[in-house]
């Protein structure tokens, strides 16, 4: 660290950053004295200290409260990944205590949590008992941004389906693929289809994920290019949800095809092969950089990446699981 950077350091404490970031969130020093338990006016004083120590004006103050300058939105934003980051080690360290000797964080999209995660990380987590895994649920584009701004390690999604992510300047490696299936129920005028294009499925009504999911995204594209109106009445957050909907007749939906697989009892439902190209999915490892991740961390990523022997057997196993579970569905 240069000299220059130690002395800036050394001008900021970070009491003064919790007392920033409370009077921003709160919009009023008044208030924000009031929950931290401080006089208004050792707030006020320790805010000017911090503006002359990053020599700017951080907060706009009026009658009404205050708002922040360009240069405090930045602020506000580094601050809370700093106080982030110290209870996360906090946490992290009183832990040790009881044991554990490592911490992954990791954000992933539903797809790879409901498809392949359960297993993979049972399998880690059996041979590292000692290392703690936090996982979260999460859209594509939220887990590429929470590893760009550090709040995950490392993040599992489809990242092209999102706009953007090369700019972020991340790495990827590859982790597993899916394909999309149209899912119809039993019943439909569809059900004797062996495999189907996006297209045709316009004709009816969608049961689809929340909007920002990386399915829905990628059918909202597919039905602009195709000029043709998305008739996506329900939106649900879960796939079981979906697939309830469509056993009722509420529409019809696109489910990954190992998804759709492990749906057991969840209806009268049939899987349909998607034609479209984009049908294929890529979800893979994201990382800002892979090298410089913690031990655990790098041990987790090396247990989740394929070889090469393994993505041939995992290619010839996942065939024959869909061979074996894409049939007819029936409530047991």
């Amino acid at each position: 660290m240069k000299s220059s950077e130690r002395s800036f350091a050394r001008r900021i404490d970070l009491t003064s950053l919790q007392l920033f970031v409370a009077v921003c969130e709160l919009g009023s020093i008044g208030r924000a004295a009031e929950r931290e338990f401080i006089a208004a006016s050792a707030v006020s004083k320790r805010l000017s200290d911090l503006e002359t120590a990053v020599d700017t004006q951080l907060l706009y103050r009026h009658s009404r409260g205050v708002t922040l300058t360009p240069a405090g939105e930045s602020l506000l934003h580094h601050a809370r990944n700093v106080l982030f980051g110290l209870e996360r080690m906090q946490g992290e360290l009183s832990e040790y205590a009881d044991g554990v000797r490592g911490h992954v964080r990791i954000h992933a999209n539903i797809s790879a949590i409901v498809q392949f995660l359960p297993e993979d990380l049972g399998r880690f987590a059996r041979a590292h008992s000692q290392i703690k895994i936090d996982l979260q649920e999460h859209l594509s584009a939220q887990v590429i941004q929470a590893v760009h701004e550090g709040t995950a390690d490392l993040g599992i999604c489809n990242p092209d389906a999102v706009a953007n992510t090369a700019e972020l300047d991340l790495q990827s490696r590859p982790y597993r693929s899916d394909h999309l299936m149209l899912v119809v129920p039993l019943d439909h005028a569809l059900a004797q289809r062996n495999t189907i294009s996006f297209e045709e499925a316009l004709e009816w009504d969608i049961v689809g994920l929340q909007s920002g999911s990386s399915i829905s995204q990628a059918m909202r594209t597919a039905s602009a290019q195709l000029r043709r109106p998305l008739r996506q009445r329900i939106q649900v957050t879960s796939l079981d949800a979906m697939c309830r909907m469509i056993d009722n007749g509420l529409g019809i939906g696109l489910l990954p095809d190992r998804a759709f697989a492990l749906m057991h009892g969840v209806g009268n439902l049939r899987g349909i092969r998607l034609a479209d190209a984009w049908a294929h999915r890529e979800l893979r490892l994201m990382a800002r950089d892979f090298e410089a991740l913690p031990v655990t961390a790098r041990l987790l990523v090396e247990h989740l990446s394929p070889r090469p022997a393994d993505a041939t057997q995992a290619a010839e196993q996942q065939d024959a699981d869909m061979a074996a579970h894409l049939q007819t569905f029936a409530h047991l």
